[in-house]
C-alpha cells in the first residue's frame, strides 16, 4: 500500500516563530494534497548558524515542540519534523528530529549522532559541535504503513548507522539535512541514492531552500530515493516534492535482487562494543 508523503523545502526566516507561523501557511496551503506524512528540513526554525543553537534551544515539551504537535493533529498527518535545537535535561543542546503521529502524539526523537566538523581545503569550514552535543541512539519507530527510521544530516555518510535501523525493521528513513555548496553538488545525491539502493529503503532528505544571503548556504535540492535508486528531486526555490512511498514494492525489490539475504553476517556483521568496567 503506498501513501503520500510531502517534503517541504521553506525559506528559512530569523526566529521560530515566524518559521512556525510560515509551517502553518504552507499546511494550509497544501491541506487539498491529502498528505499523509510531511517532512521538514534541518534547522527549519532559525538560520543554520551555530550561535543560532543555544539561542533558541528548547527543552522537549516547549513551545516549538507544542506548535508542531499541534499541527500534527490539526491536520492528520505523521509529522517528521526535521530537526530543532533541544536544550536536553543536561544542560546540553543537541540537533534534534521529532516525529509526530496523526493525533499529535511523539511517536520518536533522534538526537543527530555524527556532529558537523570539517575543516575543506578551500577554506569551507563548519563546526557544530562548539554548540551542540551528539546523540547516542538509533532510532526507529512504527507507523500504520510499517516501520520507519530517522536520522540527522551527516548522519548519512555512515552505512552503519542505515544498516542497524534496515535490521531493525525501517524500509523508509528520514533525513533531514542542510548540505553546502561545496559538499552538495558532489556528494547529495550520491549519499541518498547510495543508502537506498545499498538498504533497499526510501530515503527521504528534506532541505531549507537556498539563500545566499545567510551565512551557512544550504545546497537544498530536497529528494526522495527509492529502493532501486530512482529519485525525484527539487531544485534550490522553495517548494513541496510528493513521493508516494510504497512498502510492497520494497519486499518485491529485496526478493528479486536480495542483498540483505546474502550478508556474510559470520565475516562482517557489526557489533556492539564490549562495556568497560568502571
Amino acid at each position: 500500500m503506498s501513501f503520500t508523503l510531502l517534503a517541504i523545502q521553506p525559506e528559512i526566516l530569523s526566529t521560530p516563530a515566524e518559521n512556525l507561523e510560515q509551517l502553518g501557511t504552507l499546511l494550509e496551503r497544501y491541506r487539498e494534497r491529502e498528505a499523509d506524512i510531511v517532512a521538514l528540513p534541518e534547522m527549519f526554525v532559525c538560520p543554520y548558524q551555530t550561535d543560532n543553537f543555544p539561542r533558541f534551544a528548547e527543552p522537549e515539551g516547549g513551545p516549538t515542540w507544542q506548535a508542531l504537535s499541534a499541527y500534527a493533529r490539526q491536520y492528520g498527518i505523521y509529522l517528521a519534523a526535521g530537526t530543532v535545537p533541544e536544550l536536553g535535561a543536561d544542560g546540553k543542546v543537541y540537533n534534534t528530529a521529532y516525529v509526530f503521529d496523526r493525533d499529535g502524539n511523539q511517536i520518536a526523537k533522534h538526537r543527530k549522532i555524527h556532529l558537523f566538523d570539517i575543516q575543506l581545503k578551500e577554506g569551507t569550514w563548519f563546526r557544530e559541535s562548539d554548540t551542540v552535543s551528539a546523540g547516542n541512539q538509533i532510532t526507529v519507530f512504527n507507523t500504520e504503513f510499517g516501520t520507519m527510521g530517522v536520522c540527522v544530516c551527516y548522519d548519512i555518510r555512515f552505512p552503519e548507522l542505515f544498516r542497524r535501523m534496515v535490521d531493525a525493521g525501517a524500509k523508509l528513513v528520514f533525513v533531514p539535512a542542510s548540505f553546502n555548496m561545496k559538499t552538495g553538488p558532489s556528494h547529495w545525491d550520491l549519499c541518498y541514492r547510495s543508502r537506498a539502493v545499498d538498504n533497499q529503503i526510501y530515503v527521504i532528505g528534506c532541505a531549507p531552500a537556498r539563500n545566499p544571503e545567510l551565512g551557512y548556504v544550504s545546497y537544498s535540492h530536497s529528494i526522495a530515493a527509492d529502493p532501486w535508486g530512482e529519485i525525484a528531486e527539487l531544485g534550490d526555490r522553495p517548494g513541496v516534492l510528493e513521493v508516494h512511498p510504497d512498502f510492497d514494492y520494497v519486499d518485491k525489490i529485496r526478493q528479486q535482487l536480495p542483498l540483505l539475504q546474502h550478508r556474510r553476517k559470520d565475516l562482517y556483521e557489526v557489533t556492539e562494543p564490549p562495556q568497560q568496567n568502571s
